[in-house]
Order: C-alpha cells, then structure tokens, then sequence
C-alpha cells in the first residue's frame, strides 16, 4: 500500500512537469492530485528537491529509453531522440538538467546520464569530441525552447539537429 501511493505521487509529480513545468511541482499539488493529505508525501519525501529527484528519474529512465537504442544506431539518430523528448516533454527536460536543483535529493541520476556520456565517447572515440557533440545538441534544445532561434530569423528543427551532431561527431 505505501509503495503504491508513493508511486501515484511520483506519478502525479510526473504529470504536473509534464503539463505546466517543474516549477508547479509541489508537496501539496502532488497531494491533492493524488487525494491524499497534504502531509501524506512527507512520508516519503522529506523535502520538495526529494520528491523532485523521484519525478526527474522517472523522467531520466523515460529519456534512456528512448535515447540509448539510437546511440548504436549513430549519433544523428541518437541526437534527435535527445531533440524530440526535450520537444515533446519540455519541463522534464529541464528538469533532469537541473543538477542544481538535484544534487543531494537522491535518485543517483548523474549515473544515468553518464552512461549516455561514455555510450556517445565510445561512438565517436574521443571525450571532447563527444562533449562538444552533446554540448551542440543540448544547446539547441535549449534555444528552441526558449524561442531564440525564431527571433534570430533561424530555423532549428529535426534536420538541423541531425546534421550537426553527425558533422561534430567526426
């Protein structure tokens, strides 16, 4: 029984990212999501960064699975799955970056992440190289949501993304 409501509250959690941001998220939004008390996440969660490190793993292991296949497939194909979740899912994507927020809150997702990191040096066969790759991608997810390529008169889309990450991957 417990496990099951602190999964509904994750789950609540996941949905509010998802809809208005990670910046909704909180113990008694979740609550009253959920219809439980006010106090019942306390129970499992001792502070709000908590409860979002539990919300930012579920997003991080949604973002493996769709990221991880498509790094054996190339680096292009992996750096549009990266696009299309930070696209299809902004608020998650923010908030599974935001180590500032994170770290200390638990969730160990700094390991996630960094398999990504070792899977993209093993494909292109050098950590800076790589690091610039990921860096470039992640870049672009950031200014196309934010709207800055529009007001610069760019254009940012799937195509773009996949030609810059395969140019920078070799």
């Amino acid at each position: 029984m417990a496990e099951g409501t602190r999964d509904r509250l994750v789950a609540a959690g996941v949905a509010i990212v998802d809809e208005q941001g990670f910046g909704e998220v909180g113990v008694r939004s979740v609550a009253s999501r959920v219809g439980v008390s006010h106090g019942a996440p306390r129970r499992y969660f001792a502070t709000r960064d908590a409860l979002l490190a539990a919300i930012a793993a579920e997003g991080v292991a949604d973002l493996d699975a769709v990221l991880r296949p498509t790094i054996a497939v190339g680096v292009g194909a992996a750096a549009v799955a990266y696009w299309r979740f930070a696209n299809e899912r902004p608020g998650m994507f923010e908030l599974i970056f935001r180590h500032d927020v994170l770290d200390g809150a638990g969730g160990r997702l700094r390991e996630t992440t960094g398999r990504w990191f070792a899977a993209l040096v093993d494909e292109i066969g050098d950590p800076e190289q790589a690091l610039t790759c990921w860096s470039a991608v992640h870049g672009l997810c950031v200014l196309a949501a934010t709207q800055v390529p529009d007001a610069v008169g760019a254009t940012v889309d799937e195509s773009v993304v996949w030609r810059v990450a395969e140019r920078l991957a070799r």
